[in-house]
């Protein structure tokens, strides 16, 4: 029993104005169906912008592919000691889903279980800035990678609990991160055994072409929005891709053509540097 998919992210931010223009001009994201709302596919949303000074993920939304799956998630959360709660009628229609429950990781961090997230096909995605397509369906968002000092409990929960599995290690110096997947794609979440100045290290989303990451990065380069790192192609899931700062100062990654996990002939790796070339430090 497992999540699906990362489904959304809600994020504190400090600057609405400037994420929008960011998310939209640059990324090659749409508006969605209200000011604070981010649309790369066909959901009616998949960030959201509350405003806020910490400038740093506020929740995250895991779908759960049906009903049955959520009570038995639900159920086992309950059984763990975990805080488990229904959302009201006004929370459901917030989030535009059919069902939800909400419990925190070990860093408090507010996380949703939810089915249905409202579907917007009668309006196609268009992105103002040309991109082609992100890569979501079963998929989902993309992935996320966040601060997890205490790697013990992180693991029990996403793990244990939320049921996503291992996909590989790097070794990076002194620490050591963990990427977890819970579909094909190589891995929705990695763990940072480490403090950081944030929770969220990177928000990752894949495009579906190759030109859709050169044009951002020129446009990057144009609208003078500071690079993080260079372009390179990462060791476990092959992706070619560049990070970028966003408003709130946290990372974008912006690639494409990550290979996917099977698991039914998978096997978990282990690696000792990040990249095969590139993500040079801007």
């Amino acid at each position: 029993m497992s999540v699906s998919a990362l489904g959304y992210v809600g994020l504190c931010v400090s600057d609405r104005v400037a994420w929008r223009r960011f998310a939209c001009d640059v990324l090659g994201m749409m508006p969605g169906s209200s000011e604070d709302r981010l649309r790369i596919d066909s959901r009616d949303w998949r960030i959201a912008l509350h405003e806020g000074g910490k400038d740093d993920l506020a929740y995250v939304g895991f779908e759960v592919a049906t009903s049955g799956e959520l009570r038995e998630l639900e159920q086992r959360m309950g059984a763990a000691g975990l805080p488990v709660e229904r959302a009201d009628p006004d929370l459901l229609k917030t989030r535009g889903v059919v069902e939800l429950v909400t419990t925190e990781d070990p860093a408090g961090l507010a996380i949703e279980l939810f089915c249905g997230l409202m579907d917007r096909g009668d309006v196609p995605f268009r992105s103002p800035a040309g991109t082609s397509g992100f890569v979501t369906g079963e998929q989902g968002l993309g992935h996320i990678v966040l601060s997890a000092p205490e790697i013990e409990r992180f693991r029990s929960f996403y793990s244990d609990v939320l049921g996503l599995r291992l996909s590989d290690r790097i070794v990076m110096g002194p620490v050591t991160l963990e990427f977890l997947h819970c579909n094909p794609r190589h891995h929705t979440m990695a763990l940072i055994p480490a403090p950081l100045p944030k929770r969220l290290h990177h928000i990752m989303f894949e495009v579906a072409t190759l030109d859709d990451v050169g044009f951002a990065l020129d446009r990057c380069q144009t609208a003078q929005v500071p690079l993080v790192t260079s372009l390179g192609k990462h060791t476990n899931d092959r992706m070619v891709s560049f990070y970028v700062r966003s408003p709130s100062g946290f990372a974008i990654e912006y690639g494409w053509g990550a290979i996917t996990v099977d698991d039914t002939t998978w096997r978990v790796g282990y690696y000792d540097c990040p990249s095969i070339w590139g993500h040079k430090l801007a």
